[in-house]
């Protein structure tokens, strides 16, 4: 083997008040540069650069080799830090320099693909085939290292809480709910095959039924399914469930995790209890069940204001007459902000959610220009302003159609102007919870009603009765925890009793024998005394992109996945040998 230096520090470590130290650093060459008879060496590992500087009192063997030095060379340096006569402000070891004594080259490098730099803005695909050099950037390791620490903080909370921390089955029966199963083939039971969990739902209920009382896995889980910048065909959560609970505990358990979370990740105090709003609240109040309360913009109901209740205006009186909704939103001093082609080009930007178009009204000094003005007065207009409290500079948007596509509608259009407006600082963290969801909705292809989250979720006990009677107004024990407008975990109190369960799947269609068939061994399980449990699950991969106020999932992941699910590292997925699917039992068309 040949010889390694032993290094003393990392690269981004060194300060001033190593001064007159002999280290020993090893890293990647980030760049060299020759002044005179001085040679500079940018000296990178996964902590920081640091400058190396050769000066002909070395050997000139090494002299040469460092001059021979290219950009991701692999070496090692022996020398003394010395304050550095030309400072660089830029870089945390910008105060210091190592005067080399030694230098051994342990690898060359052929010129990247990609520049081994934070702002290089390569091609995302170029930046996935060559992942192992785009990881080599300080910005890469710094969110792999920042999500090591989330993952110790919550291994350490839960730890101290009594939680258990078990592994449960990779391999497991596909139960086609939701999005599609990854399904892998069995060699030994001919056309059988196992999926890829989704989740460890069903196998961390069966941990409560086994006494385990507080469960933890930081899991991986699968979902075959169109990707988004959030979203990945391979994802990790952190999973847990508590035995004996109600809500309020599993909700306080989070708000203590999260406030050590923040405090040892983020270096920040963060303030508990949580603000909590009802699902009712946060689609009336936001248009969304995952609000973003950084800004304001709220959706103001406009059904019985008496200028839209009693108007002939067709797109108000249509929605009204079918039982849909009139709201709008009003954005303080959107009237100077937002020309007419901009508004046009917020009419495109909802037509995706079902909008078909937008109401605008802007409020002047001396009255209002708008898109309705021969269908109301101004003392009509006043009135609509008025439920806004709207102000002179101020621009209203009203959308009318069926209740969700106006929440989808106006939630979207909210966050979306905040975009534009500069107004979502990503260093600011809103923290809520929404609770009471609808227990089922309807499927608006098939009017099939489906449950809102999963069929274990615990309706509030004070509903219960109306499983019946009125089953689309039972309200779920389940709880989402939102960070600024994005959903970073959910989960609910579970169903543990047969009989109830059996209802859940009677109102779901789903009959006796396919319950069985899909969710029998579980069923099975709660013959044997189930304990009251509740639980919830946190999208580690969605909560380090948060926190490190990245845009994609794609910049905390070390090997991702593209937009068509494939790796372009490893080339996966790809074709495989005849005999290998011979032995699987599978014939390709």
């Amino acid at each position: 083997m040949s010889e390694i230096f032993k290094r003393t520090h990392m690269c981004g470590e060194l300060r001033m008040e190593n001064a007159g130290e002999t280290v020993v650093l090893n890293g990647w060459v980030s760049r060299q540069r020759r002044l005179g008879g001085l040679i500079f060496v940018d000296l990178r590992d996964k902590t920081g650069i640091v400058q190396i500087t050769f000066d002909e009192s070395v050997p000139k063997e090494i002299f040469d080799r460092a001059q021979a030095l290219r950009g991701e060379y692999v070496i090692g340096i022996k020398g003394t830090v010395r304050e550095r006569a030309s400072r660089n402000p830029e870089l945390p070891t910008g105060d210091v320099e190592v005067f080399a004594s030694d230098m051994i080259l342990y690898a060359e490098a052929a010129t990247p693909p990609i520049y081994i730099r934070d702002d290089d803005n390569a091609d995302d695909n170029l930046r996935l085939k060559y992942r192992y050099l785009d990881l080599r950037k300080l910005k890469m390791q710094r969110n792999l290292t920042f999500r090591h620490r989330i993952a110790k903080v919550t291994r350490d909370y839960f730890d101290e809480q009594g939680f258990t921390e078990v592994e449960t089955p990779m391999l497991v029966r596909s139960t086609p709910e939701g999005a599609r199963d990854y399904l892998v083939p069995s060699r030994v039971n001919p056309g059988q095959f196992y999926a890829l969990p989704q989740s460890p739902q069903l196998f961390k209920q069966l941990l409560m039924v086994g006494g385990t009382d507080r469960y933890i896995q930081i899991a991986k889980c699968f979902r075959d399914e169109d990707l988004r910048a959030d979203r990945q065909p391979e994802f990790t959560q952190i999973d847990m469930e508590m035995s004996f609970v109600d809500m309020d505990d599993v909700i306080g358990m989070q708000e203590g995790y999260l406030k050590r979370l923040f405090r040892e990740v983020m270096d920040m105090e963060i303030e508990t209890p949580f603000p909590r709003l009802t699902w009712q609240e946060a689609m009336e109040r936001y248009g969304s069940d995952k609000p973003d309360t950084r800004f304001g913009f709220e959706l103001k109901k406009l059904n019985d204001v008496k200028a839209v209740a009693e108007t002939e205006f067709m797109v108000f009186r249509n929605a009204l007459d079918s039982g849909g909704d009139v709201r709008g939103i009003c954005i303080e001093g959107g009237s100077k902000q937002f020309s007419r082609k901009d508004i046009d080009k917020l009419t495109e930007a909802v037509k995706p959610y079902g909008a078909r178009g937008l109401v605008w009204i802007r409020r002047e000094e001396n009255g209002y220009k708008s898109s309705v003005n021969k269908f109301f007065s101004e003392e009509q207009l006043d009135e609509i302003a008025a439920a806004f409290g709207a102000a002179a500079g101020d621009l209203i948007l009203i959308a009318a159609d069926r209740p969700k596509v106006v929440f989808d509608s106006l939630g979207f259009l909210r966050r979306h102007i905040a975009g534009l407006m500069g107004l979502l600082d990503d260093r600011q963290f809103n923290l809520l919870w929404v609770v009471d969801f609808p227990m089922f909705e309807k499927d608006e292809e098939t009017g099939r009603v489906k449950a809102m989250h999963h069929p274990f979720t615990h309706p509030k006990a004070e509903d219960i009765p109306m499983l019946d009677t009125d089953p689309l107004q039972v309200r779920a024990d389940a709880y989402d925890i939102v960070l600024n407008g994005v959903e970073m975990g959910g989960g609910s109190i579970r169903i543990h009793d047969r009989k109830l369960q059996a209802k859940m799947f009677e109102i779901l269609g789903i009959s006796e024998e396919e319950s069985i068939q899909k969710f029998g061994f579980l069923l099975e399980a709660f013959k044997y005394g189930a304990p009251p449990h509740g639980g919830l699950a946190y999208g580690l991969d969605r909560m380090v992109m948060l926190l490190a106020g990245e845009h994609s999932i794609r910049d905390v992941m070390a090997f991702p996945k593209n937009q068509n699910a494939q790796c372009l590292v490893s080339d996966a997925p790809n074709t495989v040998d005849e005999e290998q699917l011979e032995e699987l039992s599978i014939r390709l068309r």
